[in-house]
């Protein structure tokens, strides 16, 4: 097969393979369809790979069928030599289809065909958004909840979530006229005796966090409650992918802009969980999440002493400091910097010193990091020199060097 010549205009420009499915764009270029739509939905580009002009999103791709059977004419001489024969493609799915299926959401049918749909393709993707099929999962969901009951087709409509992107403005429409909708999620997290546990909570959460991440206000975080954090914080304790531990860290992170928030996860018990889940973490996102959600905790005093009464806490957010990111170092410094300076008592202090945080503020001074970090580890050296500088680690002259503005 490697002696073949293939015909040039049989290549797609972009995957560099024979095209099954070729599409012209506005731009006169001819593309296999699943590259040019990855290209332009999913990779969200707006030029012409090869001409460079502008292409936008919602231009037509024209199907042309001559080239498509001039293909598949080749294909077909050239199969006893390997060359493997190209089908007609699919007519692309279109908006009546898929409100016939919206129709007949009470079988189950009808909820699985919708999910291979949004998996098959971003054309597809953009197809069921335009006939409303999120509003209509969205639906179905809170349909469930007030049932009562987990129906049928339940883990097909949360995962037809995952696929299908919601706009943000109908996002914000969505969750402005259905208070059920949050509550309903939740609900799903509560639910133990589901087939699928873990791939349905960890389709929960991560609509949860496709949902609260396109919020431009507090108003639907402020109405947050408590045991919507505790049945997240549950999941995380007892089961789910790593895909939904981050949605719901993504989750929490977000919520914390809110007080009250803040407040309710502390009593729930998250400060221990992610200090749990960073000690076993080497996933560069996680220890970025944990840690800006432990900044925001230890700026409330439960947060604090939560913090504390884990012996493994100060350990774990010194020993990232350096090692992941410069954002871990920031929020790192940031925790230890709080903990020092309104719980820095002289067992906490001595612990400090025990565990290497000393020594690693020592380091980051002349590390290649932010001055403002610099001068804020420098900040709490000087602050505890007088119960630190007396170490056998540090010789009074060597440690005095290091306060030194």
């Amino acid at each position: 097969m490697d002696e073949i010549e293939v015909p040039q205009y049989f290549i797609c420009p972009i995957s560099l393979q024979i095209m099954k499915d070729p599409v012209t764009a506005i731009t006169g270029i001819t593309y296999d369809r699943e590259s040019i739509e990855q290209w332009i939905f999913a990779n969200k580009n707006t030029t012409c790979p090869v001409s460079k002009q502008p292409l936008p999103r919602d231009s037509d791709l024209t199907p042309n069928h001559t080239l498509r059977r001039l293909i598949q004419a080749w294909c077909t001489q050239n199969a006893s030599l390997g060359i493997v024969r190209i089908p007609t493609p699919k007519p692309p799915l279109n908006k009546i289809q898929v409100l016939k299926l919206l129709k007949d959401l009470n079988n189950h049918k009808s909820l699985m065909q919708l999910e291979l749909l949004a998996a098959e393709n971003e054309r597809n993707k953009k197809c069921l958004l335009e006939a409303g099929v999120p509003k209509a999962m969205i639906m179905f969901i809170v349909n469930s909840h007030e049932k009562g009951q987990i129906q049928k087709g339940l883990e097909e409509a949360l995962s037809i979530l995952q696929f299908v992107k919601i706009p943000k403005e109908e996002c914000a429409l969505l969750l402005k006229d259905n208070d059920q909708i949050l509550d309903s999620l939740t609900w799903v997290l509560s639910q133990d005796e589901m087939e699928n546990t873990i791939a349905m909570k960890s389709h929960a959460v991560i609509v949860l966090k496709k949902l609260i991440n396109k919020c431009d206000t507090c108003h639907i975080l402020e109405r947050l409650k408590p045991e919507f954090f505790e049945r997240i914080l549950k999941i995380l304790r007892h089961g789910v992918t790593q895909q939904g531990v981050s949605a719901a860290l993504e989750v929490f992170l977000r919520s914390c802009s809110v007080t009250r928030n803040r407040i309710m996860m502390v009593e729930a018990g998250l400060v221990h969980e992610l200090i749990e889940i960073e000690l076993g973490n080497t996933e560069k996102r996680i220890t970025e999440l944990t840690l800006a959600i432990l900044f925001h905790l230890c700026s409330c005093a439960n947060g604090r002493a939560k913090f504390l009464r884990h012996e493994g806490s100060i350990a774990v957010v010194t020993e990232r400091i350096l090692k992941v990111s410069a954002a871990v170092d920031d929020r790192a410094v940031f925790v230890l910097s709080m903990v020092a300076k309104f719980c820095g008592t002289n067992v906490a202090l001595q612990e400090m010193l025990t565990v290497g945080t000393v020594t690693k503020l020592c380091v980051l001074l002349q590390a290649d990091c932010a001055k403002y970090l610099k001068d804020k580890a420098r900040e709490i050296l000087k602050d505890h020199s007088e119960v630190w500088k007396n170490s056998p680690c540090f010789p009074p002259s060597s440690f005095g060097a290091y306060v030194k503005y």
